[in-house]
């Protein structure tokens, strides 16, 4: 158990250099943590991380995909979830694009999100978090999947 906890720091440390190095000198602490906070969402979804997704998730977090299904809180989610990411295999990338803060405990953030997927297709898509700041942390606690009008 200590092992996968120091291992899990390890992955969350990486990502979160890689997120803070390509913002800029001028985003604010709370937007790097959003930014870090997407980036393990999407590092988590692509290894199938339940830990991570737990830890990142807020208990009552709902997910609506571009399919129309609705997932309704972390149990549904994190299975839709793995359902998805291991029934579309590829590699996705989440890019935040604009952050806009409700509350100082309340953001939304919009991301570019796309599909890579092994046949070679691409899927291009938007994504949009809900996220909330509980004891201290950013958490994501709604996802809205979007394909965008043609």
């Amino acid at each position: 158990m200590l092992k996968k906890l120091i291992l899990l720091s390890l992955v969350a440390l990486m990502n979160s250099a890689l997120v803070l190095g390509q913002s800029t000198n001028s985003a604010s602490k709370p937007d790097q943590a959003i930014y870090a906070l997407i980036a393990n969402y999407a590092q988590a979804r692509e290894n199938q991380d339940s830990l991570v997704l737990r830890q990142i998730l807020t208990a009552d977090v709902d997910q609506l995909v571009s399919t129309g299904e609705w997932r309704a809180g972390v149990e549904r989610a994190m299975a839709g979830m793995a359902r998805s990411t291991s029934g579309n295999p590829g590699t996705r990338t989440l890019e935040v694009e604009r952050l806009r803060y409700l509350t100082d405990r309340s953001a939304i953030a919009d991301a570019r999100y796309v599909l890579n997927n092994d046949d070679g297709t691409r899927r291009e898509m938007w994504s949009t978090f809900v996220v909330v700041k509980q004891k201290g942390k950013w958490k994501i606690s709604a996802i809205r999947n979007m394909l965008p009008a043609k």
